[in-house]
């Protein structure tokens, strides 16, 4: 089915904001993700391999080579005025059962073996592509959110659309002067801020790394401490002995606090900061591809005025056609980039709000506990 699907312009036929990657399966090495979105009752069902629950959702399981193939999808609309100057949706990172230090590296944050600020990452990606009024016209993405047919298994087709390349030529022309202002300065914004995410991120991770390795410690030592404990009538040692097991107590409290510290520094700003790293990255290729076209399109320029009587209509032609083109591109890239902007602002505002609550609460509930210790030593003074 999902082979078939064409990229026909379409109405999705479900609420964006309703979509939602619940869990994910392990099988061996392959993950598949489960993921529900509710239909827009205004919408019929299209045909009976879509697949729709008796409560009005749509079920359907997802493994990361068919996020891969969705995103192909996106990427081939190249009959799509303009396409090539949308940031598109940055899908994380393919995840690894067991991250190597190269891998975790690149996965960040969401190599940390904790699957469900992954599906929630998948989840941003999937809402974000729904949420694009352009993306979401593709068929492809209709299917991929319904239908109960065997996902594509198709080899993906590598294209230079959806990544920066490495070669000299490609390099030579990110480094070129814009024509217009506007680009330069987001050029070179965007330059800086993706040096300053991605640095942001690793900081992040090493300290919520440095945090589950203070609650494994915490964990260690309060174990240990029952180590001390003796048997026997001795009052000195039935003293020191209660002395430990309460103090294994306060260990394990710590544990327990900073186990949770770490937690919400993943699932709340962790997730923010690779989120808004990923999504420099996005608007970086965008940029580039831009960049790509505006020295095609002044390579056609310099040919259509060297060119000879007998090629001049010909090579005219072929410049009206480049300038249309990036004409469509710039269009949408300065929609894009207002949108983008906003976009990115509020997801990362949120992950700080609730990066505070989340840690306010912990804080409180420690407190709390803490303080239910210091009474009880009190009262063994």
């Amino acid at each position: 089915m999902m082979e078939e699907a064409k990229d026909e312009a379409s109405v999705l036929s479900v609420h964006g904001d309703d979509i939602k990657v619940t869990e994910v399966l392990k099988d061996g090495d392959t993950l598949t993700f489960l993921i529900i979105s509710k239909k827009d009752r205004h919408k019929p069902v299209v045909s009976p391999v879509f697949q729709l629950s008796g409560t009005g959702e749509y079920h359907v399981d997802r493994t990361y080579d068919d996020f891969e193939w969705l995103q192909q999808h996106l990427f081939a609309q190249e009959d799509v005025p303009g396409i090539q100057g949308v940031i598109f949706p940055p899908l994380p990172a393919k995840p690894q059962v067991n991250a190597s230090a190269k891998t975790m590296k690149q996965l960040g944050i969401l190599g940390l073996g904790e699957w469900q600020p992954y599906c929630k990452a998948m989840e941003t990606f999937l809402r974000q592509v729904a949420a694009h009024s352009v993306l979401c016209r593709n068929k492809a993405v209709e299917v991929f959110l319904t239908s109960s047919a065997p996902p594509g298994r198709q080899k993906i087709r590598k294209n230079i659309f959806n990544r920066l390349s490495q070669a000299v030529e490609e390099m030579r022309k990110e480094g070129h002067k814009d024509v217009d202002e506007f680009f330069q300065t987001e050029r070179d914004r965007n330059l800086v801020l993706t040096s300053c995410t991605k640095t942001a991120a690793e900081k992040f991770l090493d300290m919520v790394l440095t945090e589950q390795k203070i609650a494994v410690a915490c964990g260690h030592f309060s174990a240990a401490l029952h180590l001390l404990v003796e048997p026997g009538e001795d009052a000195d040692k039935q003293a020191f002995s209660r002395v430990c097991v309460k103090l294994s107590e306060v260990f394990e409290s710590m544990k327990k606090n900073m186990t949770s510290v770490a937690e919400n520094n993943m699932s709340t700003l962790g997730l923010g900061l690779d989120l808004e790293s990923r999504h420099q990255e996005a608007e970086k290729e965008m940029l580039f591809r831009r960049t790509c076209k505006l020295v095609e399109l002044e390579s056609t320029k310099r040919n259509a005025e060297k060119a000879k009587p007998v090629k001049k209509l010909a090579m005219e032609e072929v410049k009206k056609a480049a300038e249309t083109e990036f004409e469509h591109i710039c269009r949408v890239a300065k929609q894009e980039i207002t949108r983008f902007e906003k976009v990115r602002v509020e997801m990362l505002q949120q992950a700080l709000v609730q990066w505070c609550e989340k840690q306010l609460l912990t804080a409180k509930e420690s407190a709390d506990q803490f303080n239910k210790h210091l009474q009880v030593f009190g009262g063994m003074a």
